[in-house]
This record gives C-alpha cells, sequence and structure tokens, in this order.
C-alpha cells in the first residue's frame, strides 16, 4: 500500500537541515518554509504525514493546522507540530488545533525516527481498515448484485445482528465482528439467476434447489479469506438457513450444532425481512412479527435467542428507525424469500 511523503515545515533552514539528515535515509521528504507553501504542498503531496512548526513567517502553525482539517482533501493528514515552544499551554493548543502529537526543539533523532514510524504505522493501519470495510461492502453488495429489492437490509441487519450478540453475552469485540461479518452472509447469491432473484411468484421445487445452492456457494468463496472476520462470514453464509429443529438447509443442523453466529444472523434476517415492504407483501405489524418469532423458538430459532430477542426489541426497534429514512430512498424490487 502506497504511502505519501513526510512534509516538514520549517522556516529556518538549520532546522530544515537537520530533520532532512534524521529522516531522508528512511522516508520520502518534502518541504515547506511558510502556511501557503504547507496548504499548497499537502495538496499537491497529500503526505503521509505533517511535521509543522508552530512559529511561521506569515501565520501560525495552529491556523495553518486547523485549515488543513477543515479541508476534506486533507483532513485526514496526520500533523505533529516541532517546536521550541514546550509549555503546557502550547501543547494544549497544539492538540486543540488538530495535531496528532508535539516534539520539542531541539530535536532528539531517537524520538523524531521513534514519533514518525509510530504515526505512519497507524496511518498504515488506517488506510488497511478502510480497505477491509470497502471490500466487505463489495461483498455484501455483490450477493445481490441481481437482487436489487433489499435496499439497506444487509446493513441494517447487521445491526440488528451487533444487538442481538450484545445482548446474548457476547463482547464488544465479538458483536463488532459479527456486525462486519453479516452483510457477506448472501454472497453466494451472486451464483443464483436473476430469474430466480427476481421472480415475482412462489418459486417451484427444481428453483428452491437452486436457491437453496447460496450458502454453499458464499461458504465457498468467503472461507478462501484467513482473517477471522471472512471466516466468521463463510460460517454465517453457510449456516445462517440452518433451523434449531433441524429443517433447515444445507447441513439439517440441529440446536446448538448450528454456530450461535448464524443463529442470531437468521433471527436478524429474518426480523428485518418481515419489517420491511417487498413487492409480495407488505411490512408485517410489530405485534404479528413478535409473534412470529416467539412461535418459532424451538422450531426455526433458538429458543435462548428468542428470549433475548424480547429484551432487546426496544434496541432493534430504535436501529429500525435509524436506517428507515435512508431505506426510504432506496427502490425496493428484490426477492428476499423466508422459509
Amino acid at each position: 500500500m502506497a504511502v505519501g511523503p513526510i512534509l516538514i515545515v520549517d522556516d529556518e533552514p538549520s532546522n530544515l537541515a537537520a530533520m532532512r539528515q534524521v529522516l531522508s535515509g528512511l522516508h520520502k521528504l518534502v518541504f515547506a518554509i511558510n502556511g501557503e507553501q504547507t496548504i499548497a504542498a499537502a495538496l499537491k503531496h497529500h503526505p503521509s504525514l505533517i511535521l509543522l512548526d508552530i512559529q511561521l513567517p506569515d501565520r501560525d502553525g495552529y491556523s495553518v493546522c486547523r485549515e488543513l482539517k477543515a479541508d476534506a482533501r486533507t483532513s485526514d493528514i496526520p500533523v505533529i507540530f516541532v517546536t521550541g515552544l514546550a509549555d503546557a499551554g502550547h501543547e494544549e493548543e497544539g492538540f486543540a488545533a488538530g495535531a496528532v502529537d508535539y516534539i520539542t526543539k531541539p530535536i532528539s533523532p531517537a524520538i523524531v525516527v521513534a514519533r514518525v514510524r509510530t504515526h505512519l504505522t497507524l496511518v498504515k493501519t488506517s488506510r488497511l481498515e478502510q480497505s477491509y470495510r470497502e471490500a466487505i461492502l463489495m461483498l455484501g453488495e455483490a450477493g445481490h448484485f441481481n437482487d436489487t429489492d433489499t435496499g439497506v437490509h444487509i446493513w441494517r441487519m447487521a445491526a440488528y445482528s451487533r444487538v442481538l450478540a450484545l445482548g446474548a453475552g457476547c463482547s464488544e469485540a465479538e458483536a463488532e465482528q459479527l456486525e462486519l461479518a453479516a452483510p457477506m452472509h448472501d454472497t453466494g447469491k451472486i451464483d443464483i439467476p436473476s430469474h430466480i432473484l427476481r421472480k415475482p411468484g412462489p418459486l417451484d421445487a427444481q428453483e428452491w434447489e437452486v436457491m437453496r445452492s447460496h450458502p454453499q456457494v458464499g461458504y465457498d468463496i468467503l472461507v478462501r479469506g484467513h482473517s477471522p472476520v471472512f471466516q466468521l462470514a463463510a460460517e454465517v453464509s453457510l449456516r445462517h438457513h440452518e433451523k434449531w429443529d433441524g429443517s433447515g438447509y444445507p447441513g439439517a443442523l440441529k440446536g446448538t450444532e448450528i454456530p450461535q453466529s448464524a443463529r442470531i444472523v437468521a433471527l436478524a434476517d429474518v426480523f428485518d425481512a418481515l419489517s420491511m415492504k417487498r413487492p409480495y407483501k407488505d411490512p408485517w405489524p410489530l405485534e404479528k412479527i413478535k409473534h412470529h418469532v416467539l412461535d418459532s423458538a424451538g422450531s426455526h430459532f433458538d429458543p435462548d435467542m428468542v428470549q433475548v430477542f424480547e429484551r432487546v426489541l426496544p434496541q432493534l426497534l430504535a436501529v429500525r428507525e435509524q436506517w428507515h429514512a435512508a431505506d426510504a430512498q432506496i427502490p425496493v424490487s428484490i426477492r428476499e424469500p423466508v422459509q
């Protein structure tokens, strides 16, 4: 993953020379000597890091930092102040302006190298996480490429999954992981012909046989990712249509043979499908949904998860309201069969 240069800003040639000596063998460098040049260089080079003096000839570094943070094109660039102003008030003002760190002059080469390394690592981690989330988004959308009726279904049911996971006693990290994995539960639908996904009436036996292949297809795609979130997504994809009583597919698993992740996503998926308008049905009233879920305890759903559902229902409804406006902006035309 490409990393931009480090922008070093100081109006004293000796200070620029010192920074060059410390960092030039480790990183690509660009330089500026005042605030105007700093803004221009940031826009031109989009550096990975800016080492910024506070006392510049045309303006102070605080205002430069605030301008950088106010511009969407440069707001994500970390700024470290490098200055001889060492009292706590100046340091506090620097952080208030948006800086991530503060180095005092005269510089210590070891400290400069260590601070730069730390913040560049954070930049790389942030970019990697963004790429990771974009890959998850694309896989989630790919599963509904021929399925134009879900709107924001996959993201809303992922939020429901997080609420249910926390209610079931999962840690924050586990719930977040499931929220990331859940949108990929129908990745395998990319292999289902559009005439089946978009069929306005009931599927016949042969079409249901094709439809039931999507959990395995999704698993075969997702299991190739070795990171924990993709392994979890593969598990959810394969098992989210299993039922507590063993009548589900593809493995006819029963009870706790079904991974907890899939039991959670199955309930979140059905709750969302029943709550929303589809071409073949109107949204169910809340009381009807509650009765359906309660009546399905021990058959479709894990009875313990149904108890969790009852307990966290106010939170689920709050999530639904948050997503309602966004969903209303997206045309509804896909089939999300509930069986």
